[in-house]
């Protein structure tokens, strides 16, 4: 246990999240999602639900801000159009965490591709479809420096 540090972050994911560079991009995904075979690097998050993981890697990962996008979300049977309950729940937490980032939906192949080129899959156990989204990492500005 760490002060300050969700107690759900465990040592793999949060040495994870520390080695990862700007730019870096992580993937959380449902249960349901081939992690194992698509992963350069696989954190397992078994027996947690997606929404508290992502909230809690929000709460410490800095997301990029020198870019329009940075974090995508998985589109209910590939079409961006459309959007289920688990994604507006992760776009309130997103919301709540990273103000004025907007959560873009990807086309299903468009988020794959995106998921195997990404640092690393943390697999929960989430049981709903389409729970999956994109973090893309940003900087942790020296106190002198103003954000862009």
């Amino acid at each position: 246990m760490l002060i300050g540090i969700p107690a759900l972050l465990g040592p793999e994911l949060l040495a994870t999240l520390r080695a990862m560079g700007h730019g870096d991009e992580i993937a959380l995904v449902d249960g349901n999602y081939p992690a194992e075979e698509q992963a350069r690097r696989l954190v397992r998050a078994d027996g947690h639900p997606l929404i508290p993981v992502l909230d809690a890697i929000l709460s410490i990962l800095p997301v990029d801000d020198v870019v329009p996008e940075a974090l995508f979300r998985a589109s209910v049977k590939g079409d961006p159009s459309l959007a289920d309950p688990v994604h507006h729940e992760m776009e309130a937490i997103c919301a709540k965490r990273v103000p004025g980032r907007k959560v873009v939906a990807l086309a299903g192949a468009d988020f794959y591709a995106r998921v195997k080129s990404a640092h690393a899959i943390v697999a929960t156990s989430e049981p709903r479809l389409y729970a999956n989204i994109i973090i893309r990492k940003g900087v942790i500005y020296p106190p002198e420096t103003k954000k862009p």
